[in-house]
């Protein structure tokens, strides 16, 4: 079940509360009862590492990408 931070304008308590999804707008109550709750945004971070390599970068004339893969459009 998703987690949805959230903080107190009142106290300035910042919380976090499991709910569904279906239910993410609903206001929510600080733990010390104060209802003057606003709803903060989340980063999500994803952790790991890559041994892949980057991807090389593309020489002139290569192509490229954009409507007509790097030939121009003109």
């Amino acid at each position: 079940m998703p987690r949805y931070e959230y903080r107190c304008r009142t106290c300035d308590d910042t919380f976090e509360v499991s709910r569904p999804m279906a239910e993410s707008s609903a206001p929510a109550d600080c733990p010390s009862g104060h209802a003057d709750t606003v709803k903060l945004l989340s980063a999500v971070a994803v952790g790991g590492t890559s041994n892949a390599p980057a991807p090389a970068m593309r020489t002139a004339g290569g192509g490229g990408g954009g409507c007509c893969g790097g030939g121009g459009c003109g």
